[in-house]
């Protein structure tokens, strides 16, 4: 533990980077919106789950106490449309994709939350908290729902910074003849007989999403918590929403200090869609992607920025913890055991915002020191400072020599056919000729996804593999 490390986060609420606030100076609470189990986990949900990982592992390095919650959404119209797509209940949906979800962020090295509540074991809660909004007059039952009152909360909408008008559009509000306002947004819904559903006052139903986490967060960690995490695309309505209701329900207390959004991931500059075709699923990245690399590539660019997965961010990755994990091979280990040392660069940039590239850009200047140092008792220290360092981002924590059988790319004369190498060379030649050297350009990025470098000169082209 050590607090002295002050940490600094962009706060969506604010719009700046501010010291993290604490209700109690030693003692950090953290919700963070978790999966909703419906489907297998693809990149895009796992972008906020390594994240908010890098950033629990600081804070329980920098603080006494520690508290993170991550929900689990099993009640939710999309897992009701598989459930009556499939014939199957939603229990046995959400248990299975729920279970494939603690898979896939085990292969990623996301350590479980310190909680992980189940929206489905909340009904009482969300009921009762639903109570009180109609008891305080900031909620309103009409033809079988219950529907918050937007007008009730007079901050409505500072999270996203919108006016009314942006609001509705980026809502998609439903148009119903029960709402006073085309903002208010549904508490409680009926459920019909094929749709799973609880007895509540206002009748059979069921949840509307954004009760649950108000419900959830005041459950296992209070009225106040002091970080809220999630993709970006939750600050409005979900986040927002949230904000009005918890706020409203505990008369003014406010909700939390610091919001923290992560950005979109996109695949090779497109949106991740089905129509598409690009969805990448985690299982499928992984069966011949170690999970290290994945993670890797996942924390390559600032969490407040778009992150493009392409190959060739997988390649990146993979030879950089390739090369990271020789030194480490190379050098000695310390026999005598030590606290583990956090370098303090390293350690300064994550408390930056979480500023992933410096950090990064430390484990290669500290790698490369390895390598240089002849004396064997200071490359024993610097090796143990280089892997207690960079367990703060959940890398290098494996056997060298178990990592390097995993991670060391194929040599191209087994993964890619010489013919194959040619033909895509003699295609970039004709497309040089022809001045199409946008093609011509998309074919030497094809082969150095592939493991392969290329030179033009006066004789021809050639090629090599790359050195990993």
């Amino acid at each position: 533990m050590d607090n002295t490390s002050e940490i600094r986060l962009y706060n969506s609420l604010t719009k700046r980077k501010e010291p993290l606030r604490t209700s109690d100076p030693d003692k950090v609470l953290m919700y963070v919106c978790g999966p909703t189990v419906y489907n297998f986990a693809h990149i895009g949900n796992a972008r906020p789950a390594v994240v908010f990982d890098v950033l629990v592992t600081l804070l329980k390095h920098c603080y006494a106490k520690v508290t993170y919650a991550r929900n689990i959404t099993d009640i939710d119209d999309k897992i009701n449309a598989a459930s009556l797509e499939s014939g199957e209940t939603i229990d046995v949906i959400t248990e299975r994709f729920g279970q494939a979800y603690q898979e896939d962020m085990d292969t990623l090295g996301v350590a479980p939350p310190d909680i992980e509540p189940r929206a489905t074991a909340h009904i009482p809660q969300m009921i009762a908290l639903i109570n009180v909004l109609l008891d305080q007059g900031h909620a309103y039952a009409a033809d079988g729902h219950v529907l918050f009152a937007v007008d009730s909360y007079a901050n409505y909408g500072h999270l996203s910074h919108r006016n009314t008008e942006d609001m509705i559009a980026g809502a998609r509000v439903e148009v119903a003849p029960y709402k006073r306002n085309p903002m208010d947004f549904v508490l409680w819904k009926p459920s019909t007989p094929e749709l799973p559903g609880w007895d509540s006052p206002w009748g059979r139903g069921r949840p509307g999403w954004h009760v649950e986490c108000s419900a959830m967060i005041e459950s296992h960690l209070g009225e106040t918590i002091d970080i809220h995490g999630g993709g970006q695309d939750l600050v409005f309505p979900h986040h927002e929403n949230e904000i009005a209701q918890s706020t409203c329900a505990h008369g003014g207390a406010l909700l939390c200090h610091t919001w923290v959004h992560n950005s979109f991931v996109t695949v090779e500059g497109n949106k991740m869609s089905k129509s598409l075709g690009n969805v990448k699923l985690i299982r499928d990245l992984s069966s011949d992607t170690p999970g290290e690399a994945l993670r890797f590539a996942l924390l390559s660019s600032h969490y407040r920025s778009p992150l493009d997965w392409t190959a060739q961010r997988i390649t990146d990755a993979r030879r950089t913890l390739t090369k990271w994990y020789r030194a480490l091979h190379d050098a000695p280990e310390l026999t005598d055991a030590t606290d583990c040392e956090i370098d303090s660069e390293l350690m300064a940039a994550l408390c930056d915002d979480l500023n992933m590239a410096k950090a990064i850009a430390r484990l290669h200047e500290l790698t490369q020191q390895l390598s240089a140092i002849k004396d064997e008792k200071e490359r024993a220290m610097l090796r143990d400072r280089i892997v207690s360092s960079a367990s703060l981002l959940g890398l290098l924590q494996m056997p060298p020599d178990a990592a390097l059988d995993l991670l060391t790319l194929p040599s191209p004369s087994t993964a890619v056919e010489a013919a194959w190498i040619e033909e895509r060379i003699g295609a970039r030649q004709e497309a040089r000729a022809t001045k199409n050297f946008t093609v011509a350009d998309k074919i030497r990025q094809q082969l150095l996804d592939a493991g392969i470098q290329i030179e033009d000169s006066p004789d021809g082209t050639t090629w090599n593999p790359l050195s990993s």
